[in-house]
């Protein structure tokens, strides 16, 4: 199998000692994600699952030891799988990262090419109201059952306006995480460089979204 980085007797730097983390960032994720493994697990991360691994960008620089998970065998993960449906064993990982395609009906922005660097391809129909929470359950109980007791789920997510509505994904994950024993413990409001813009909106009647979130959720009763 093919790994993304690292060793896997390193586990991670530990912090020498306590460093705040700033619940705003405006920085890259996988910058982001490098903090949250020194600053949420209670012991330094030895396993760590992205369960959307793509081309795996989280992972940039880092020497950490990760299994990326992706159904799309062209990006070369180290498990092609099903996140709904995990070929790991119970309790494998001590962190699961999860990236899913939480904009499925965006318009195109000409400044950035969202598809191609997030993989949100996918279109959701309005049997499953233009969105993907349908996948978020099946997801959230494979999470719950792969990571060891105690374990920390990363969920990056961005709620996004479609049919004039707004789609409250980060409140869907935090009810389907919640649903199947996880505590949610915190969250991180990530900023965009600028908004998504279409060239068919003529008028918008929601503010321009800059920003998503990333949901930190424990498998415990509580948080720390």
């Amino acid at each position: 199998m093919r790994c993304y980085a690292g060793n896997p007797n390193r586990g991670g730097v530990a912090a020498a000692s306590y460093k705040p983390l700033s619940s705003v960032w405006d920085g890259e994720d996988n910058e982001l994600i490098e903090k949250m493994l020194n600053f949420y697990p209670k012991r330094p991360p030895r396993r760590i699952l992205d369960a959307t691994v793509n081309r795996g960008r989280f992972w940039i620089g880092s020497d950490r030891w990760v299994i990326g998970l992706d159904i799309n065998g062209h990006h070369r993960p180290t498990v092609i799988g099903n996140n709904m449906k995990m070929p790991f064993r119970d309790g494998a990982f001590d962190v699961v990262v999860y990236d899913p395609p939480h904009i499925p009906n965006q318009g195109r922005d000409r400044l950035k090419d969202f598809t191609t660097r997030f993989g949100l391809g996918e279109r959701s129909p309005k049997e499953n109201g233009y969105n993907f929470s349908h996948f978020y359950g099946p997801f959230a109980a494979e999470a719950y059952r792969v990571l060891k007791q105690d374990g920390i789920l990363l969920c990056k997510i961005t709620d996004y306006v479609h049919h004039h509505r707004m789609q409250w994904a980060h409140i869907q994950v935090i009810l389907a995480a919640s649903s199947v024993g996880f505590q949610p413990c915190d969250y991180i409001v990530k900023i965009r460089k600028g908004p998504i813009i279409d060239p068919r909106w003529k008028k918008a009647h929601h503010a321009r979204r800059r920003h998503c979130f990333w949901l930190v959720f424990r498998k415990s009763n509580k948080c720390e």
